[in-house]
């Protein structure tokens, strides 16, 4: 109930801070995109292990859910989220989520040969259809010394060709250090790959409250000024849990105190309920205190001869000069003296802060513009046709090479794979769309521009004006008319083969002794099951659905992933 009135007091729709693994509040920061990409890596080369650890609420377990929701239809997953079994409990398990029936020889004392002869032949008859078999572990650090010997066990499982079964470990730093045992030197020897998972930044805690707010339905400005931010990532040490239980209680205290924005004091206050994480006096600020106490101290001896000049000068009764008034006398021209701050030059256009209450409605209310400023970027010729008011870009740029390119779903991870110049539409105070080409995206900030006029939009901000919608230019490949898909023919198909190719090692896998992506001799000329499953492994990898189909997108990310020269995001 009272979590229902402050959403009101805040205008929200839905609550943000939640600890249940909503899906519609997932962010991925750079940390979470690359330990996706391990899972999925792991995922191609079938076989071995892969160790996904991190710090308790690190966000460990979002990154699993995300993979198993596209985990591609040619895999079978068993997701076992209690470890504490028996090896026996956990054959059982995983032949349980497989749907394996098992038929025990001694139905009172079955064994583990029971349940390991069933999950052999099915594996042997999955690998025969072309499926892999992974079975993912969450909790992993608290698998007992039996049962991670019976999953280097079943690790042995395999043909002449490759491994069976792929093995996903998922736990807290702990599930390292027991790998580091002598006694289990066998089992590591098996991961093929690892990733910790770290704390957000400072920036990423700054977006990723933004995110959630937004989200939410947040419509006006963020509760959470920058203060605030700094105090929340320092009590939560960028650990996305404890962000989510403290800025949910920051909330709730500031509807009861009726603050429409939260300080760094009511931070701590929340903190203070939330994580025992009372003010106590220890010997470091005592010593902070004395220190300060003795430098007043001082300071008043040296300063006493000039505040006693000041007073004469300005005896009881006579307005003294303000330190301002001061200032300004002293830096007049010909003074000679210099001023407290130089008069800086008028800041260029590139430097100007976007103003979402001023600037927003400055904008454009139709796009025509932009994307002709964008066809400019690649090296389109200008046409007679480009001061007619009544043409459509979109339906002339093709002639030159050129497609446009709509999506109203975008994510501001997807514009970071894409890596392109676009068109953001925004929804000002009147509610009318309006447009901005994006130029540049950082950690915390965008840079945006119309015409020659260039802003620096705050992430935070971009989310109150921003829903989604986003248009781009792209070049398709010579012959492409429609999506490419299994069974297509021909160059295009080649060139979609060269692609993934000249991609090579993904982003994040170097650090793990990753092999690059495997290379084909012989180009194929038929878009046949191998290409679709290496198609749909690169989607899966940068965070696109996995349907082995060749479409705008995926030509767009094949086109960064290989260097093409293209327009880019400036740095």
């Amino acid at each position: 109930m009272l979590h229902a009135m402050y959403l009101s007091f805040f205008g929200l729709k839905a609550e943000p801070f939640s600890i249940a693994p909503d899906p519609r509040f997932l962010f991925m920061s750079e940390r979470h995109r690359e330990a996706f990409a391990h899972l999925v890596y792991g995922l191609e080369t079938g076989g071995g292990i892969v160790l996904l650890t991190g710090e308790i609420g690190a966000g460990k377990t979002t990154v699993c859910r995300c993979f198993l929701e596209q985990v591609p239809a040619h895999c079978r997953v068993a997701y076992i989220f209690n470890p504490k079994l028996t090896a026996l409990e956990l054959l059982q398990s995983i032949t349980d989520e497989f749907g394996i029936t098992v038929q025990p020889s001694v139905a009172a004392a079955p064994s583990i040969k029971d349940y390991l002869d069933p999950l052999n032949r099915f594996l042997l008859a999955a690998h025969a259809k072309g499926e892999h078999c992974v079975v993912v572990i969450d909790e992993a650090q608290n698998l007992s010394a039996d049962v991670l010997e019976q999953l280097r066990l079943l690790t042995n499982l395999e043909t002449n060709e490759r491994k069976l079964l792929q093995i996903v470990l998922i736990g807290q730093p702990a599930l390292r250090a027991m790998l580091a045992r002598p006694e289990l030197e066998q089992l590591a020897q098996r991961v093929i790959a690892r990733y910790h998972l770290d704390a957000l930044t400072q920036a990423e805690t700054a977006q990723y409250i933004a995110h959630r707010l937004t989200v939410a339905g947040l419509a006006g400005a963020s509760p959470f000024g920058r203060g605030a931010i700094a105090r929340i990532h320092r009590i939560a040490r960028g650990v996305p849990r404890r962000i989510n239980v403290l800025c949910d209680r920051a909330l709730l205290a500031a509807y009861a105190q009726g603050k429409a924005e939260l300080s760094p004091g009511l931070i701590r206050l929340a903190a203070s309920e939330v994580f025992d994480a009372q003010p106590r006096w220890k010997w470091p600020r005592l010593a902070a205190a004395a220190s300060a106490v003795t430098l007043a101290i001082v300071a008043g001896f040296v300063l006493w001869p000039v505040m006693r000049t000041f007073v004469a000068a300005n005896p009881v009764g006579t307005p003294a000069r303000s330190a301002v008034g001061a200032v300004s006398a002293a830096s007049s021209p010909g003074s000679g003296a210099l001023p407290f701050r130089a008069a800086s030059a008028a800041s260029p256009a590139s430097a100007a802060v976007f103003d979402a209450q001023r600037d927003v409605t400055t904008l454009p209310l139709v796009d025509r513009g932009l994307w002709w400023d964008l066809a400019k970027q690649w090296d389109a010729a200008a046409s007679p046709l480009w001061a007619d008011s009544d043409i459509d870009p979109c339906a002339v740029l093709p002639a030159q090479g050129l497609r446009c390119y709509r999506s109203s779903d975008t994510t501001l991870d997807m514009l970071r794979q894409w890596n392109r110049p676009g068109i953001l539409t925004l929804l000002g105070p009147d509610a009318k769309s309006r447009y901005v080409r994006l130029v540049a995206l950082g950690a915390g900030h965008a840079r945006v521009a119309t015409g020659d006029k260039i802003w620096t939009l705050p992430l935070s901000e971009l989310g109150l004006l921003w829903r989604g919608e986003f248009a781009t230019l792209w070049r398709p490949p010579v012959g492409y008319i429609a999506p490419v898909a299994l069974g297509a023919s021909g160059p295009l198909v080649q060139s979609i083969a060269h692609a993934l190719d000249s991609a090579a090692i993904r982003p994040g896998l170097a650090a793990s002794g990753a092999a690059s992506t495997p290379s084909l001799t012989a180009p194929p000329t038929v878009f046949d099951a191998t290409l679709a499953a290496r198609l749909a492994a690169f989607q899966l990898q940068h965070g696109q659905k996995p349907d082995a189909v060749a479409g705008p997108t995926t030509f767009m990310l094949l086109g960064v992933a290989g260097g093409r020269s293209e327009p880019r995001l400036a740095p």
